[in-house]
């Protein structure tokens, strides 16, 4: 049973990963789009420093000038924060990866999953092979797949009628049509990346295209 303590020491590790992958970047990599549309490296970068700078009550009265709308207001805190230098973005998520961040909803798996996604999400299109641990990927797509996922990561049921099954695990779920892939890819296409399908096959690929299409 995977517990709170432990998905907090896996998002530490995750975001020191982070870390160790934007210091190797040059400009143009920063640059560089990510899985996420309208947002490059940077903007990623500072997404993911915007829950250790903006606190709960500051989000929140952001959001009201958008009229509660979150993805308007973390893309306003995005492009605000991406302002900062690189280096200073690095130091900021260096020097808070041990923080314990639980937002309301979704509590410590939603920076959790955010370490997971967004890592993919850079490392996919610059070519790296930079990746969680396939555990990490075991724990993220139980939650992806469960009644209790945040709509933020998955809308809940995105995939029902197929059947997920991961070729570099025992990871299974479902009923229905087949898709089959390396795990990260289907975690990845279960949190509405259509850039991962192209790593997966099975008979249920079509629905699966036409879900996130539709979402």
């Amino acid at each position: 049973m995977i517990n709170d303590q432990q998905i907090y020491t896996w998002t530490s590790r995750n975001r020191l990963m982070i870390v160790d992958v934007f210091k190797s970047l040059d400009d143009a990599d920063w640059n560089a789009p990510t899985l996420c549309s309208g947002w490059t490296v940077r903007h990623m970068a500072a997404h993911l420093a915007q829950p250790m700078i903006a606190s709960f009550p500051r989000f929140f009265f952001t959001a009201m000038r958008y009229r509660g709308d979150t993805n308007k207001t973390v893309d306003h805190f995005t492009r605000r924060l991406a302002r900062t230098p690189p280096t200073q973005l690095i130091t900021i998520l260096r020097e808070h990866a041990t923080d314990k961040v639980s937002p309301p909803r979704v509590g410590p798996m939603g920076p959790f999953a955010e370490t997971c996604l967004h890592l993919r999400d850079i490392a996919r299109p610059l070519g790296l092979t930079v990746d969680v641990p396939i555990e990490h990927w075991r724990t993220l797509l139980d939650y992806l797949v469960s009644p209790a996922v945040a709509r933020a990561l998955a809308p809940a049921g995105r995939l029902n009628g197929l059947t997920l099954a991961a070729t570099d695990t025992d990871w299974v779920t479902g009923h229905g049509p087949e898709v089959r892939g390396p795990i990260e890819a289907l975690a990845m296409a279960t949190a509405g990346r259509p850039a991962a399908v192209a790593d997966l096959q099975g008979p249920g690929l079509h629905t699966l295209e036409s879900l996130l299409t539709t979402h």
